[in-house]
């Protein structure tokens, strides 16, 4: 049987269940104040199509993977580095860049790292804009899971949907796209991190337990 893909893009080796309803926001923005863009998530890249491009095809963006960074890439974005796949990882990237450089933040309304107030904290130039929220689709309500079978989360957002309807058995075998979304496991599971952030990284793991 196919793993359960829990995520908001879609792979056809899987099960794919879209646990997010996602609602976008389009705020007042002035691009030309920041010198980089943060983006942390492909649904940040869409928010972005609200704004006219020319506002800020300018801006490099820091991206938190490779899929973010190939989401912005494929609206013509500017790549500035990308990140290990978290959050936490992020603050180091921006540490070697000088204190009084702009970044803008394009967030969603709840985040599970924190790196954006700590950075602040330690007086760099950080601010924060909410596009979009997320929540939990019924659509994963009625979904019946084997006893034995491979459940993929991408997310902490899509673990914590999950649990909103469902509960993990002893058999479940329990694959995570990174740390931050293990982190939101109940602690009573255990789980296998791929070794990339990235949905064919989480499959192979996935072949190798079949």
């Amino acid at each position: 049987m196919k793993p359960y893909l829990f995520s908001t893009s879609s792979h056809p080796d899987t099960i794919s269940i879209n646990p997010l309803d996602i609602s976008f926001f389009k705020p007042s923005i002035d691009f030309s104040k920041y010198d980089y863009i943060i983006l942390t998530s492909k649904q940040a890249v869409k928010a972005l199509l609200q704004y006219d491009y020319d506002d800020y095809k300018d801006k490099k963006a820091l991206c938190i993977s490779n899929a973010t960074a190939q989401s912005f890439k494929q609206i013509n974005g500017n790549i500035l580095e990308v990140g290990a796949g978290y959050g936490d990882n992020l603050s180091g990237i921006i540490s070697e860049y000088p204190k009084d450089t702009k970044w803008l933040y394009l967030r969603a309304k709840t985040v599970a790292s924190n790196f954006a107030e700590i950075l602040r904290k330690d007086r760099y130039d950080l601010d924060e804009v909410v596009l979009y929220e997320s929540s939990c689709s019924k659509n994963i309500k009625s979904v019946k899971f084997s006893k034995n079978a491979i459940l993929i989360f991408t997310s902490p957002s899509s673990v914590k949907c999950f649990l909103k309807y469902h509960e993990f058995k002893e058999n479940h075998k329990v694959i995570v796209i990174g740390k931050t979304t293990a982190k939101a496991l109940p602690s009573q599971v255990d789980c296998l991190i791929a070794n990339e952030t990235s949905i064919n990284s989480c499959l192979a793991i996935s072949n190798s337990i079949k």
